[in-house]
């Protein structure tokens, strides 16, 4: 079996390859969103028919797997909108608060209690988010509707984590992923219908690209972070994705040029920090002979 963490990590650079190929090929965030999803559907149904892996869950799980891929649709669509009324960096940082909500949320739902470490290291990661993206975001950031959305978007990714972790505890990974895809994808088509953006006339290059964020993005990356919320802590596995920041700045500087500055490089390090915070293990000293 893989290792969850190995597994995590392979996920993670996965899905960090999302934003790259969105400046390669600059179309709706949405509709970028519905192509991931919607190819992602494609490739595995084939895989399922031919290797007869999908069971069909218990009518008890129908309901809250079909809410992951709602929630997880949903939080893809106002993350946009929140970029849209706002700016990328205000979404992205307010986003990023998930870890915190995932805790939370933990706490209140799941009888989970975080530990001390996890707050440590959720506070440590925060902060290399702030010095990795820069303070001057923080100057421009209005309390509007962009603002409430992109803390809308947090509380959403939160939820899927959680929501995720307990129905995985019940059902096998192949079948959730498909179910819940299944319906992100239609519930993405009825979002760019209502919102009117384009599904067609691309050209090649483009189609690529879809291609690729269903297959790797998609497929591979949260096949992959699902068995790791599946093994794993969903609390650790939220804050770890953090990292993807980090991820994804490397990447667009191999890639597409992208430039790396020193305040990046020690934002990155202070994230990563406080993540393997969040992974040391109590020590529990033997009790002294008296």
């Amino acid at each position: 079996m893989l290792n969850p963490r190995l597994s995590l990590f392979i996920g993670l650079l996965c899905i960090s390859i999302f934003p790259v190929l969105v400046k390669w090929a600059p179309v709706s965030g949405i509709t970028s969103a519905f192509y991931r999803m919607f190819f992602g559907l494609i490739f595995l149904i084939p895989w399922i028919l031919i290797k007869k892996k999908f069971v069909w869950p218990d009518k008890t799980l129908l309901l809250p797997i079909a809410l992951c891929g709602v929630i997880f649709a949903t939080d893809i669509a106002v993350w946009n909108l929140a970029i849209h009324y706002s700016n990328a960096t205000q979404a992205t940082i307010l986003t990023n608060l998930s870890p915190v909500w995932v805790g939370i949320g933990a706490f209140l739902f799941l009888n989970d209690r975080p530990k001390a470490s996890f707050w440590i290291g959720t506070f440590v990661a925060v902060a290399g988010m702030v010095v990795l993206i820069g303070p001057d975001a923080f100057k421009e950031m209005r309390l509007d509707r962009g603002f409430a959305l992109a803390v809308i978007s947090g509380i959403l990714y939160a939820s899927y984590m959680l929501v995720s972790k307990s129905v995985l505890n019940k059902i096998d990974i192949i079948s959730f992923m498909t179910i819940s895809m299944a319906v992100s994808s239609l519930f993405l088509l009825l979002v760019c219908l209502f919102f009117q953006e384009p599904l067609w006339n691309f050209d090649g290059t483009v189609w690529g690209v879809f291609v690729i964020e269903g297959l790797i993005c998609q497929l591979v990356g949260w096949l992959t972070i699902s068995y790791a919320v599946k093994k794993m802590d969903a609390k650790r596995v939220s804050l770890s994705l953090l990292s993807q920041a980090v991820v994804t700045g490397l990447l667009a500087w191999l890639f597409i040029n992208e430039a790396i500055t020193l305040r990046m490089v020690v934002g990155g390090i202070i994230v990563l920090a406080g993540i393997a915070i969040t992974f040391q293990k109590n020590q529990i000293r033997p009790a002294k002979n008296t």
